[in-house]
């Protein structure tokens, strides 16, 4: 299924803004853009989410 930003936003407590300008800075989930229309898909998602996780705080920085 193919998510609006303003889905995503909600899911990852973000605002559009952010996501935006991840996707300019080439961060963040992977995303469609379908002519004007950015999308994100449920499985991008998934990845995105997985790659978040850390088992320290120390992790998460040295990742970052």
């Amino acid at each position: 299924m193919l998510r609006t930003t303003k889905e995503v936003a909600e899911r990852f407590h973000l605002k559009e803004t952010t996501l935006e300008r991840w996707r300019w800075q080439g961060q963040g989930p992977k995303f469609v853009k379908l002519g004007r229309t950015v999308r994100y898909r449920d499985e991008d998602l998934e990845e995105y989410e997985a790659s978040q996780v850390f088992t320290s705080t120390t992790s998460a920085q040295a990742a970052a």
